[in-house]
């Protein structure tokens, strides 16, 4: 009589699904059928500027609960808060994304793609091969010192306010009003549009 067939182990695509599980897909499905929009500035003045953006664009779609609606066109801009030629110039733009992530787990996000690209906060205002900002989310308004929403002094850059209405001319910055006011209010000098450049949206 031969022995019974000994069975290996089990194979786990047949197991039945917790229950715990299950209730986390529910709750994710339900998040997904509601994303809240959010605005991102980047910028970049060290390295290879265009490619830097672009690869922070990619990586914030790539993210898990992120989706980039929206790519402005860039923008060159004399660096803010230092010296004449003290620093290179900046490539700026604003992307728009709808996701399920609370702002603090988008901030966590933001952070680690700037991380990714070698940003270094040694000083403030110093130069650097990332900046990942949130400048809105959704109609949140917050005066939490870790994330202060909408970004504090959004309105009166126009290094965001220029490529934010670009990609958005019916944008409005919660608390402040439209953009297209707020950045009639500011000047624009050192903030140049790069026609000869261009970001795509991930595919």
């Amino acid at each position: 009589m031969s022995a019974p067939f000994a069975k290996g182990p089990s194979d786990p695509t047949v197991q039945p699904v917790p229950a715990s599980v299950i209730e986390q897909v529910d709750a994710a499905d339900t998040t997904l059928s509601n994303p809240k929009r959010a605005v991102i500035a980047l910028g970049a003045n060290l390295g290879n500027r265009l490619e830097t953006l672009q690869g922070a664009i990619d990586a914030l779609e790539d993210t898990p609960g992120v989706r980039v609606k929206g790519v402005s066109p860039v923008y060159e801009t004399e660096p803010w808060g230092v010296a004449p030629d003290s620093q290179p110039s900046y490539f700026n733009a604003v992307v728009i994304v709808k996701t399920t992530l609370p702002p603090d787990s988008l901030l966590e996000r933001a952070h680690a793609v700037e991380e990714a690209f070698h940003r270094v906060r040694d000083e403030r205002w110093g130069p650097r091969t990332l900046d990942v900002d949130i400048v809105a989310y959704a109609e949140v308004v917050s005066d939490d010192p870790r994330l202060t929403l909408p970004h504090p002094r959004a309105h009166e850059r126009a290094f965001v306010l220029a490529p934010w209405l670009d990609v958005d001319p019916e944008a409005a910055l919660p608390g402040r009003g439209s953009v297209a006011d707020l950045l009639g209010a500011v000047t624009r000098d050192g903030v140049a549009p790069r026609a000869d450049l261009e970001l795509r949206l991930p595919e």
